[in-house]
């Protein structure tokens, strides 16, 4: 199993007082133990290195096991899969899926209400997977600091940690018990960490409690060149990359975050992505569910939109839960039927990386979490020429980043331990990916998502939304403050709201 890699938290004035430059000892030892890998290349500019950046290097390297490295960039490459014609996909069994479009409102309600009681009894925790900077938002700045334009202008974590605000205050309400908490376990990268840190000291927690909101790091692999080699960023720098949302496990398996969720007692655990800007914290529904189903791991999925939107899909392949990606449907399967409601797609359940867990579960991560493979992204990757000690940006992918894919671990399961629950995408998925002006998943479409239910909750309570010049097409957003999911809303009824507008409070 391979270290997670750490980064030197110093500053350069620091890294000179601190630094201490290797032992010939050491340093030839790991040499050895490089050019015994065929990796001696990161060493190439050793000896012109300071002494602080030969101790940064040295302490980067001896973190690194480069004959793991080898041996999972070769797996990597050269996957063992069965051929199509071996591959059997099926829908899962309705004894592990459920609609909310579709149930019936007495359930929805008592899994809502068991879902609350949980978060009352101190036993909810949220997992945040933010490891991913905002580059594609032409943004250096982690992407949950963005801000997409609200009229309130609050950033993704500010929307997300009022949703946790808020269903602690739901619970307490219907408990009767004070200082109910969610803790909130913040998973970044190593280009994120300090600056999410930074953005939450700053903000103050967004109104939650210090201790309860953890922030640690998921760990980061050597990128590889086209011939397997481990790349340098600079002649003192390995070019390394986050391992992926898969690496949530690696991480929790060597932070401090399982213990400290076993010393609250806690045994139901939420997953997200940061970028869905729609996504229901700590969803009660979403817990109540996959508790009565005693599940180990739930999935939320929405319906696909049509056979060719390039999503994947929560499937059973060759008799286990996975997600297939839409690359490995065939047209005929994409766009086959549902026998029982013809007009809908057969195989429609589209993954949103929106997730539950027990905490049983995630006791046993020692178990499995080795056996989680690797997957290829290629990139254009920019490194020295250890020949030529150049620096190079390529203009077409020079190299691959390994990652591990959280959903990885699905087909790990028996199936009575997998369970799926299939929501609305305009109320619960929103994910914002691309830079302002690509029309599709970016901060227009976002926050057009946002304002839109708004203007859907007011409405359902009796209320009306007009925009300033007259007509009805703009929307409003109501902060998590007020609402969690459309609840409290009545003073709003028989209200006229000029959009677009903010609804902080009832007035």
């Amino acid at each position: 199993m391979h270290k997670i890699l750490g980064k030197l938290n110093l500053s350069s004035k620091d890294e000179g007082a601190l630094a201490k430059e290797p032992t010939e000892e050491e340093i030839k030892d790991l040499k050895d133990r490089y050019t015994k890998a065929d990796q001696e290349q990161v060493l190439t500019f050793y000896d012109e290195l300071s002494t602080a950046e030969k101790a940064s290097l040295y302490e980067r390297l001896s973190s690194i096991d480069p004959n793991y490295i080898n041996e999972i960039t070769r797996i990597a490459l050269h996957p063992q899969s069965a051929g199509k014609e071996d591959t059997k996909l099926e829908t899962l069994p309705g004894s592990a899926t459920a609609s909310i479009l579709d149930s019936k409102q007495e359930d929805i309600e008592s899994w809502y209400n068991s879902g609350l009681d949980f978060v009352a009894d101190g036993q909810v925790a949220v997992i945040l997977m933010a490891g991913g900077q905002g580059t594609r938002l032409g943004s250096s700045a982690p992407k949950g600091c963005f801000n997409i334009g609200l009229p309130s202008q609050k950033s993704l974590f500010e929307m997300q940690a009022q949703r946790i605000w808020k269903i602690q205050q739901l619970a307490e309400k219907k408990s009767g018990k004070k200082d109910v908490v969610i803790p909130w376990y913040v998973m970044t990268s190593g280009p994120t960490r300090e600056a999410t840190e930074k953005f939450f000291q700053e903000h103050n927690y967004f109104g939650l409690g210090k201790d309860d909101v953890v922030i640690f790091e998921q760990g980061v692999l050597p990128c590889i060149s086209n011939e397997g080699k481990i790349l340098l960023e600079s002649k003192s720098k390995v070019a390394v990359a986050p391992d992926g949302n898969g690496g949530i496990y690696q991480a929790l398996l060597t932070s401090n975050v399982r213990a400290d969720m076993r010393k609250r007692g806690i045994k139901h655990i939420h997953a997200y992505c940061v970028d869905n800007c729609l996504v229901k914290v700590a969803d009660p529904v979403f817990l109540g569910f996959s508790a009565s189903k005693d599940v180990d791991i739930a999935t939320k999925v929405v319906r696909k939109r049509s056979a060719k939107e390039s999503v994947g899909l929560i499937l059973l392949k060759n008799g286990k839960p996975d997600v297939v990606e839409y690359s490995e449907i065939d047209t005929d399967t994409a766009e086959a039927k549902d026998p029982k409601e013809p007009d809908i797609l057969k195989y429609r359940a589209a993954n949103i990386v929106n997730h539950y867990y027990s905490f049983r579960f995630l006791e046993s991560i020692e178990e499995w979490a080795h056996k989680l493979p690797h997957h290829v992204a290629r990139k254009k990757i920019p490194y020295i020429d250890t020949e030529k000690g150049e620096s190079i940006k390529p203009d077409k992918p020079n190299g691959i980043k390994l990652e591990q894919y959280v959903f990885d671990v699905f087909p790990m399961l028996d199936l009575e331990k997998f369970a799926c629950m299939e929501v609305k995408r305009e109320e619960e998925f929103s994910p914002l990916k691309n830079a302002k002006g690509t029309g599709e998943d970016d901060p227009d479409t976002s926050r057009k998502d946002i304002l839109d239910q708004g203007k859907r909750w007011i409405q359902n309570v009796g209320g009306t939304v007009v925009s300033e010049s007259g007509t009805d097409e703009a929307g409003v957003e109501i902060s998590p403050l007020i609402s969690y999911g459309g609840e409290g809303l009545d003073f709003l009824k028989d209200r006229t709201v000029k959009a677009p507008a903010v609804i902080e409070k009832e007035d």
